[in-house]
């Protein structure tokens, strides 16, 4: 194990956080909410203390760096991210205890949206952004950003590829150029442009600046941390179209931005999964408004409520333009399957994605028709290439993975006995990164009526939903930590 090297990347995002911590540190400072400047002063010392102790310690590090190592990187670094950017808000008191704090953060920076903050615009604004912040830096990935400002190549390659893998959503990871780095900035600088057009539209529809920037944000990263206790009802159609329309464009795989850039449009409409997402969305749409348009007074309003709370829980952002506990069980059970399934690879949404769902149908119709012909070779293809056996393997072994941790997280927050349809979604959406779930852990409730040692679960079920489960299962396999 090269405990030097982990200690060494460590370091290195600890001083990424220490840096980001400054704009809410103005914000808090022009707003004149000093106790809360001062926290985020304090955190920022601390924070950049403990990545220059950890860069002197790791000094010499040797470049020996591995698929075990990566995996461990990635699943500690979000851990120590969550524990040092949790502490403005402790130190501050605007979230006084510190479970509830670091709660708060893991949901930020895993972009779940679950919140145990009971009245929301109760917060300083620099505390909003840097709820709101915590979401953009945690959809694309905090190891991504650092990828796309280190120099890669040579040996560095091979450590910096197993650390891209572990972080980036989906069930195969690879990259778009020849170099990672340029691969990561490719992607951060996608990123950055459609959370730019996502502002512009926002004040376009006189939405004020800090909340465009908060909203946008929030949406890039398909976190869902609203500045508004409603979440998004009170802002106008306008603004939740738009909201809608970048919510669904933030669920689609960055790759396909990508060979729109190059022009290459026929591979982009030939793309199984981002057709199994558009087929999904507008099916799940006609199917919620024709359940419920009772409920609302006209045509125009019921689609854009259906559009809205299916294009939130599909990307697994998790904001609220209505209360949908309130609607036809019908319409809760498609909302419920979306959660399940979640975006695309490659995007920042989560769920189990469109890509490993097409991959589990395809292998199950291959094994039916083994047993219908068992001496037929066949193969999956994807996109008219041949998926490796491995990559299939990996799908089942995390659908088990993803079901036993599911039934286990559920079994635990029964203990505190609340109704079913309470625990299991508040399970669901933590292990999909959802943020609302159903009944009283609802849109228009928060995550505060669950114990200390719930908390902790939904805390590893969003980590573990954020990492693809096995960099944060592997953090417990005493086998993992060993030296060979």
């Amino acid at each position: 194990m090269n405990y030097k090297m982990m200690g060494r990347f460590h370091a290195l995002i600890l001083a990424i956080l220490a840096v980001f911590m400054i704009p809410a540190m103005i914000i808090c400072l022009l707003d004149g909410t000093a106790k809360t400047a001062v926290s985020f002063a304090v955190s920022m010392a601390l924070t950049a203390a403990v990545a220059a102790l950890l860069a002197l310690i790791s000094r010499g590090a040797k470049r020996d760096f591995y698929i075990r190592e990566g995996l461990i990187c990635v699943g500690s670094s979000w851990i120590v991210i969550s524990f040092f950017g949790c502490l403005p808000f402790w130190l501050s008191g605007e979230i006084p205890g510190f479970l509830d704090a670091l709660f708060e953060m893991v949901s930020g920076f895993s972009t779940t949206g679950a919140s145990v903050v009971a009245d929301v615009e109760a917060l300083s604004r620099g505390a909003l952004y840097w709820r709101s912040f915590s979401n953009w830096l945690g959809g694309m990935g905090v190891l991504v950003f650092l990828l796309a400002l280190l120099p890669t190549g040579g040996r560095n390659e091979g450590f910096t590829m197993h650390l891209f893998r572990a972080e980036s959503p989906g069930p195969e990871v690879g990259k778009l150029v020849p170099s990672l780095r340029k691969t990561a900035r490719v992607l951060y600088l996608t990123y950055i442009a459609l959370t730019v057009a996502n502002f512009i539209f926002l004040l376009f529809g006189d939405m004020p600046l800090f909340d465009a920037l908060c909203a946008s944000l929030s949406t890039a990263g398909t976190g869902g941390f609203g500045i508004k206790n409603d979440s998004m009802a009170s802002y106008s159609p306008y603004i939740q179209n738009v909201t809608t329309i970048f919510m669904l464009l933030f669920g689609v795989n960055f790759s396909c931005y990508y060979l729109m850039l190059l022009g290459k449009l026929k591979s982009v409409f030939r793309d199984e999964e981002l057709r199994m997402y558009i087929g999904m969305v507008v099916g799940a749409i006609a199917l919620i408004a024709l359940n419920t348009r009772h409920l609302f007074d006209t045509l125009g309003e019921t689609v854009r409520h259906a559009a809205f709370q299916v294009a939130t829980v599909v990307t697994t952002t998790g904001f609220a333009s209505t209360d949908f506990d309130l609607w036809p069980t019908f319409s809760k059970t498609v909302l419920l399957l979306l959660m399940v399934i979640g975006a695309c690879a490659g995007s920042t949404g989560g769920g189990m994605k469109c890509s490993r769902v097409l991959l589990l149908f395809k292998n199950l119709k291959r094994n039916i028709a083994r047993i219908l012909q068992p001496s037929r070779v066949q193969v999956i293809r994807v996109n008219g290439k041949t998926v490796d056996e491995q990559v299939v393997s990996n799908t089942g072994a995390y659908l088990a993975a993803y079901v036993i941790l599911l039934i286990f997280s559920t079994l635990v927050l029964a203990i505190d006995g609340h109704s079913f349809e309470t625990t299991f979604t508040a399970a669901l959406s933590a292990m999909n990164n959802i943020g609302p779930g159903l009944d009283a852990a609802g849109p228009t409730c928060n995550y505060t009526i669950f114990s200390p040692l719930s908390k902790i679960v939904l805390i590893l079920d969003m980590l573990a939903g954020r990492l693809e489960i096995f960099p944060v299962l592997i953090l417990f396999s005493p086998r993992a930590w060993r030296k060979k």
